[in-house]
């Protein structure tokens, strides 16, 4: 590794993986020499996929995308100190409303208290998948709706078969 490499992170749980994070991932990409997709766990989001479907998921959207300066690692420690360990100088942060904003812009104050270093850019969602969110996703499929339009026909796939197997949560 070059000590200029400019090394991004571009942390969330991706469970699962939507059309909004390919959009980041992709802006973010340019951005950077390598981009880290940093898959980590949060149960406090009722996790629908393991961590390591969630990174094979992640690793193959990312191959079917075609940008080859994106590695995906999967981490369960404090953001920081992950990035420290990937040698990053930028942490990247798509946003989709005000509410995720005033989140984010918490979330970076602390991060910049922990290493001033590392610097966090925040990606604006395209306009057409502002709405999108992973917790949205899994609940319109729980409830037998249509994600067709919010990810990829793979990750729909992964999601409907992960329903078939937990079973809806309603019926009319």
């Amino acid at each position: 590794m070059a000590s200029s490499e400019r090394i991004g992170v571009y942390p969330g749980t991706f469970d699962p993986i939507t059309r909004g994070h390919a959009d980041i991932i992709r802006r973010g990409a340019k951005l950077v020499d390598r981009l880290i997709i940093g898959v980590t766990t949060n149960p406090s989001k009722n996790p629908m996929f393991t961590p390591q479907e969630r990174i094979a998921m992640v690793e193959r959207e990312v191959a079917a995308m075609g940008v080859d300066n994106v590695q995906v690692v999967g981490f369960n420690a404090l953001l920081m100190k992950f990035a420290e360990v990937q040698g990053a100088s930028v942490i990247v942060r798509g946003l989709r409303a005000v509410a995720d904003f005033e989140y984010e812009y918490q979330m970076a104050g602390m991060n910049q208290q922990l290493n001033a270093r590392i610097e966090t850019v925040f990606l604006m969602a395209d306009v057409c998948l502002q709405p999108i969110a992973s917790k949205l996703v899994k609940e319109i499929a729980l409830f037998g709706g249509d994600i067709t339009n919010f990810v990829s026909p793979a990750v729909r796939d992964d999601v409907m078969a992960r329903v078939e197997k937990l079973g809806r949560l309603g019926e009319y």
